[in-house]
């Protein structure tokens, strides 16, 4: 078995509201095993039989727009990337007093980045620092900016993106990853 991380976006939008029962069993009736959510629903972490994160991803999205009648676009990683991830330290050396380290994961991995980082977003003090493939690293300091870089992210890639605290994808890997089998997505 493969184990995977799903991280949603979009999953209780606009009205609508996605209770962790709910999702668990869409996920196990795609033949998923071991799933379970961490912390909040949007990140979700099961077996699959497969390695093909395209496969795992595209039946995924088909399954929650059949359940809940609206696109949910996923994240798929395997705990090695996100371990990767980690490993880049990406903060290294950023002041840590009221800082918050943002990972904006990307639907695919940009041909050109159109952006000069590290960047300031514009009417903030968030900072888009650096890009590892489809991981795009950021701090913010408070005041509501802890959501800016992904919209403004989408706005400038033209892309869906999902943004999590690199605490939590610490916590993940801590929590789950003892028995992740070591392969690439």
């Amino acid at each position: 078995m493969f184990q995977f991380v799903v991280f949603l976006r979009g999953i209780n939008v606009g009205g609508h509201t996605v209770v962790k029962d709910m999702l668990i069993e869409a996920f196990v009736s795609l033949g998923f095993e071991n799933v379970s959510t961490y912390k909040q629903s949007d990140n979700v972490i099961f077996n699959a039989g497969a390695a093909d994160a395209e496969a795992v991803k595209e039946k995924v999205e088909a399954k929650l727009r059949s359940v809940l009648g609206y696109t949910v676009a996923p994240f798929v990683y395997t705990i090695p990337r996100l371990k990767q991830i980690i490993a880049l330290e990406p903060f290294k050396g950023c002041e840590k007093e009221s800082a918050s380290f943002q990972v904006t994961f990307l639907a695919s991995a940009p041909a050109t980045f159109p952006l000069q980082l590290p960047l300031t977003i514009p009417k903030s003090t968030a900072q888009i620092l650096s890009l590892n493939g489809t991981a795009v690293f950021s701090v913010t300091h408070g005041g509501g900016e802890g959501g800016m870089p992904n919209p403004y992210l989408e706005s400038k890639l033209k892309m869906k993106a999902t943004t999590r605290n690199m605490n939590i994808i610490k916590e993940i890997v801590e929590k789950y990853g003892e028995d992740a089998q070591e392969f690439q997505n």
